[in-house]
């Protein structure tokens, strides 16, 4: 089934956007764990206020053993695990800019979980204010500087900035692909691959981006949980499970 505008009559009328996004995270995590490898978990979190909190995140569990490889031998089975994830859309040599940090955080040692990749789902409010879009594009840089993978999901068709093309400027990068003008709907993983095979490694920022249109189906974009092992982020099975489960037409 394809997309519909959560944000416009006749749809707007009888469901609010928010019941979408709120049960969307859910029925990601959901799908999510008959494909995650056993070390990883993924959960979903939900914050409402003036900035953004990660949607679905994926965690690495130090308390299975082995090493994060896409070979099914290794992940116990997991047949999902040797998905091979589709050529990067944009690919480029890059460096992410320093960048100033006053802040105190604090850790649960009881709970060791090393945050691998983070799923977010835009709100209006993330399109909104130049600095509500400013914070959200610093957070997706700081997570992938933490080598974090990071999808951002925008299906708000109320306000037309792409927080994709402005994480990339916020780098220091453009996507080409994006001309003549970033798509107001769009699906965008990005991450950070660390290349040791020179004297000199330099780190190269790949992404897989693809526009959204009311109408359509949503597309399948790589969930990153190591250098060489990722899994399928199915947008439109969730996306329907979610539309049954919320009775949305």
């Amino acid at each position: 089934m394809p997309l519909r505008d959560h944000f416009h009559p006749p749809l707007s009328k009888k469901r609010s956007w928010e019941e979408l996004h709120g049960q969307w995270p859910a029925m990601m995590v959901l799908a999510l764990a008959s494909k995650l490898p056993p070390r990883y978990i993924a959960g979903p979190r939900v914050h409402l206020g003036p900035y953004f909190e990660i949607d679905v995140a994926s965690f690495e569990n130090d308390e299975q053993t082995g090493v994060a490889s896409g070979r099914v031998a290794e992940e116990a089975g997991i047949a999902t695990a040797v998905w091979a994830p589709p050529r990067p859309t944009w690919e480029v040599a890059a460096e992410l800019p320093d960048q100033d940090a006053y802040e105190v955080r604090v850790y649960d040692e009881e709970h060791e979980r090393r945050l691998v990749a983070a799923i977010e789902i835009v709100s209006p409010g993330n399109k909104g204010r130049p600095e509500s879009r400013r914070a959200f594009v610093a957070k997706c840089a700081a997570l992938l500087r933490r080598d974090v993978s990071v999808t951002i999901v925008d299906v708000v068709t109320i306000r037309p900035f792409n927080l994709y093309a402005e994480l990339l400027a916020f780098i220091g990068q453009a996507d080409p692909t994006l001309a003549p003008e970033p798509p107001p709907l769009y699906a965008a993983t990005c991450r950070w691959k660390r290349a040791a095979d020179s004297p000199r490694p330099r780190s190269r920022l790949q992404t897989w981006a693809y526009p959204l249109a009311v109408g359509q189906e949503l597309p399948t974009l790589p969930l990153w949980l190591a250098d060489e092992l990722s899994v399928p982020l199915e947008l439109e099975a969730s996306y329907e499970e979610t539309c049954k489960i919320l009775r949305i037409p």
